[in-house]
């Protein structure tokens, strides 16, 4: 029932509010979330590539939100078992721009080095290089990320 919503929604902001390019974004996210929760993976990279090159021709290629929406499609390739195209997309373009542009600490360079090493763990056909490069960095991921993450209030 969710889906269906979404999708009128999405087809609504298209049809009334088409120069609202973030709402249309911000749905497209929405949808795409949706269909990857039912197991409809290929329908929601579709959305996410989508999603992908508007925010790169929007922000250019070193911003935060154009690296997530980069790392949502490379989790999106991992559950299709393309652990290449993943590895490919966060080794030779998200990865870099996220350390330049945000730092090694930044949540979202975390998050995506994170993405890389599940890539890289999943993928059959991984090289003995490929654990080396996981074996020191799991630590300081979950150290740094702890940081990041939102305490809950504490009760009076």
């Amino acid at each position: 029932e969710a889906l269906s919503v979404l999708e009128a929604n999405l087809a609504l902001l298209r049809r009334y509010w088409s120069h609202d390019v973030n709402a249309i974004l911000v749905a497209q996210a929405g949808l795409a979330s949706c269909l990857g929760e039912t197991g409809r993976y290929e329908e929601a990279l579709v959305l996410m590539r989508d999603i992908y090159a508007k925010d790169l021709a929007q922000h250019g290629g070193s911003h935060e939100r154009t690296i997530t929406s980069g790392s949502n499609i490379a989790i999106t390739l991992m559950k299709l078992d393309r652990c290449d195209e993943a590895k490919s997309l966060v080794r030779n373009q998200l990865l870099p721009a996220a350390r330049q542009s945000l730092g090694a600490d930044h949540r979202v360079t975390l998050g995506t080095t994170e993405t890389l090493a599940s890539a890289l763990h999943n993928n059959p056909a991984h090289t003995r290089d490929d654990q080396r490069l996981n074996q020191h960095d799991p630590h300081r991921i979950k150290r740094c990320l702890s940081k990041h993450r939102r305490r809950p209030a504490r009760s009076r």
